[in-house]
């Protein structure tokens, strides 16, 4: 059997998803409160500004991949308005289902579906934008998925994949440290969890730096892909064209 990592772990590919399932279905009910804490209230900032380079106006068809508990969805509806329609998804179940009720809490009813972003269940050339937020690192097979993405992007569409990075040399140390020793036992606190914020910790390490997810991303289909380093490369967001 073909392996894959699982953090710093080496797992079957076909066991992949059911061991990143497991963390999502165990950090779901907390997953907000711990977005705020872990990151202190920046990935707020960091999804205003993902909505700011979107870009989206009246009318757009938007794919929310990996959408969990709906943030993004949430703010790209009020950008397309009646006319539009924002498609949130999440591998996740349990994510999903949090996310749809914080919706309806808002007031919004979005097209809610489970898919795999491997295996997309869109026509091709469909959507004006996609984006996956913190979601494509979990993915088994990432070249797969961004040519999934690709695929029902319109011609001329744009993905934007806002994702943990590569911080800056001056910044290491104290992000280890703060990844491994402070972020577990920050989750264990609140979400009774600290193997799955060890994991977390973990997948960003083995993601792709940003000059890697860029020739990634040109390799599966993106014509034009720029990044943005926010917060000391703690994220980056990568925009890519489809031509």
């Amino acid at each position: 059997m073909t392996t894959t990592h699982f953090g710093y772990q080496s797992v079957e590919e076909a066991e992949k998803a059911k061991h990143v399932r497991g963390v999502f279905d165990s950090v779901a009910p907390k997953y907000d409160l711990m977005n705020d804490l872990m990151s202190m209230g920046l990935h707020r900032a960091w999804k205003a500004f993902t909505v700011l380079l979107a870009n989206l106006h009246e009318g757009y068809q938007v794919l929310d991949i990996a959408g969990g508990t709906g943030d993004l969805a949430l703010a790209f509806s009020k950008k397309v308005g009646k006319s539009g329609c924002v498609v949130h998804t999440d591998i996740n179940e349990a994510m999903l289902r949090t996310g749809r009720n914080r919706l309806l809490d808002a007031g919004v009813a979005l097209p809610t579906l489970v898919c795999d972003a491997e295996k997309l269940p869109f026509p091709s050339n469909h959507f004006d934008v996609v984006s996956v937020a913190f979601g494509l690192r979990n993915m088994t097979h990432k070249d797969v998925a961004l040519a999934e993405m690709n695929r029902v992007l319109k011609p001329g569409g744009k993905l934007l994949v806002l994702e943990f990075s590569k911080v800056a040399p001056p910044l290491e140390k104290v992000y280890d440290w703060y990844s491994f020793k402070v972020l577990p036992k920050l989750g264990k606190l609140v979400a009774g969890d600290d193997a799955s914020y060890r994991y977390l910790a973990e997948s960003i390490r083995m993601h792709p730096g940003q000059e890697e997810l860029k020739a990634l991303m040109k390799s599966n289909g993106f014509g034009h892909v720029d990044y943005h380093n926010l917060t000391g490369g703690l994220v980056a967001l990568h925009v890519g064209i489809k031509c």
